[in-house]
């Protein structure tokens, strides 16, 4: 599949990123970027337990949640800065969920986003002694996500009157960055392809290099990522996470972890295609051990998707992880990457809460106890991701935003990402987890063009 405007061979010498052939290690260019040597990190992990589910939070009411914070601190990755990377959360149990709202100490459960057919949840009664009991009746029959962007495509869309507004605002002396704010930042994926097209036939000249030439520091790498297809810009953080000297795991453990099955495999074809590398040889030759396995099965992108909760399937799976872990002398690793890499994420809450029953303990604590590194930080981003999707999407912005310096690279990553999936989503879980709207750390954190833009697309 061809991406017009980003050909590997071109390059795009004076973007991080983009670096011409045969200078792939020079990445980003000394001095031109700040970028931490592992972006983002992860928050640190604790323990103590959740309070059961609030009433119709879709599953039934689990014994107990794990524990604050849900990741290490960025130390916890090889390298990562002290200064300037993500200090320990602060004192206080959990999220700073608001006393008298819904939600957890710690790790939120997906509430009001979920329904189910037939009525209610059933309820699975608790089994002493770890016995896994007899197939429950009545499960739900789907769960179904609502989920919504906070851009949509623009109505009465003209491509050839947006390539001729971004013309204007980069012909002659200076730049008109507003005008450019105003059309990128209002228009879907898909409408910004058009309007490249559109640029490219209206004036014979690439409008990605025009953009480049005008435009600089954070709000350019900012606009780029907005014209890349969603998918090639997946492929291309995957690439830069990877190559040159160290890994940026989290950035793969970000996207191999959280992204479905079909956006995977289309991940690994642009992959392919526009770099020329398997991403499975790129992963193997990165990393290694359990975290290897782990993103080589994320990278297979056959997670199973049906919606349907097989409860006696999540209690068996339960009791198989409790025994491969907390119920031995040491961790059968393999038994965890297999439920965890191929349940779906509505199969895979329903073991959540089966295991905190047979377990006294929930799950994300027990693979902190059984776990660390990379491996774990995988495994609970997958945990994490079946209980509530924007709530870890939020929690990764906040720790790219909190303490001295800013992570630009995941903080741009996550909010063009998800700008058009679930944004709206993880705004709520944002101010709900630490009481202030991402808005208003966007605009604490950031300045000028960049902080108009970010603002624009996160919408007030």
């Amino acid at each position: 599949m061809s991406y017009p405007g980003y050909p590997p061979s071109d390059g795009y010498p004076a973007f991080p990123g983009y670096p011409p052939t045969g200078q792939e290690s020079v990445y980003p260019p000394a001095g031109q970027y700040t970028y931490p040597a592992v972006p983002g990190g992860f928050p640190p992990s604790g323990g103590g337990t959740y309070p059961a589910a609030p009433p119709n939070a879709g599953f039934p009411g689990a014994a107990g949640y794990p524990a604050p914070g849900g990741y290490p601190a960025s130390g916890g990755f090889p390298g990562a800065p002290q200064a300037g990377g993500m200090p320990p959360y602060p004192g206080g149990p959990g999220f700073a969920v608001p006393p008298t709202g819904p939600g957890f100490g710690g790790y939120p459960q997906q509430a009001p986003a979920q329904s189910y057919a037939g009525g209610g949840p059933a309820q699975i009664p608790g089994f002493p002694g770890g016995q896994v009991p007899s197939p429950m009746p009545g499960a739900p029959a789907a769960v179904v996500q609502f989920t919504q962007g906070t851009i949509q495509a623009a109505p009465n869309f003209d491509a050839g009157r947006d390539a001729e507004i971004l013309r204007k605002a980069m012909k002659g002396f200076g730049t008109d960055e507003q005008a450019i704010i105003n059309v990128v930042a209002n228009r879907s994926n898909d409408q910004r392809q058009k309007i490249k097209a559109a640029f490219k036939t209206m004036y014979g000249k690439d409008l990605i290099k025009d953009l480049k030439s005008e435009l600089s520091g954070n709000v350019e790498e900012l606009i780029l990522a907005l014209f890349m297809p969603s998918t090639y810009y997946d492929a291309w953080s995957l690439r830069h996470a990877m190559k040159g000297a160290g890994t940026q795991e989290s950035v793969l453990i970000e996207i191999l972890c959280t992204r479905t099955n079909q956006e995977i495999r289309e991940i690994v074809n642009c992959y392919k295609s526009e770099f020329g590398r398997d991403i499975e040889q790129d992963i193997r030759s990165d990393t290694s051990g359990h975290f290897e396995r782990l993103l080589v099965s994320m990278c297979q992108g056959n997670r199973d998707e049906n919606q349907t909760v097989d409860y006696q399937k999540a209690q068996e799976d339960a009791q198989r992880l409790y025994q491969a872990g907390e119920g031995k002398l040491g961790t059968d690793e393999s038994c965890f990457n297999m439920v965890l890499a191929s349940r779906s994420f509505p199969q895979l809450k329903a073991t959540v809460e089966a295991y905190s029953r047979i377990a006294n303990r929930d799950l994300l604590s027990s693979i902190d106890r059984e776990f660390s590194g990379n491996v774990e930080r995988g495994l609970k981003t997958i945990v994490q991701c079946a209980l509530n999707r924007p709530a870890f999407f939020a929690e990764r912005l906040y720790y790219s935003m909190k303490g001295a310096g800013t992570d630009d690279s995941t903080l741009i990553r996550i909010v063009v990402t998800r700008s058009e999936i679930d944004l709206v989503q993880i705004k709520q879980m944002f101010t709900q987890m630490y009481q202030k709207t991402l808005a208003t750390m966007i605009a604490s954190d950031t300045s000028g063009d960049y902080r108009q833009l970010l603002l624009a697309i996160v919408g007030q």
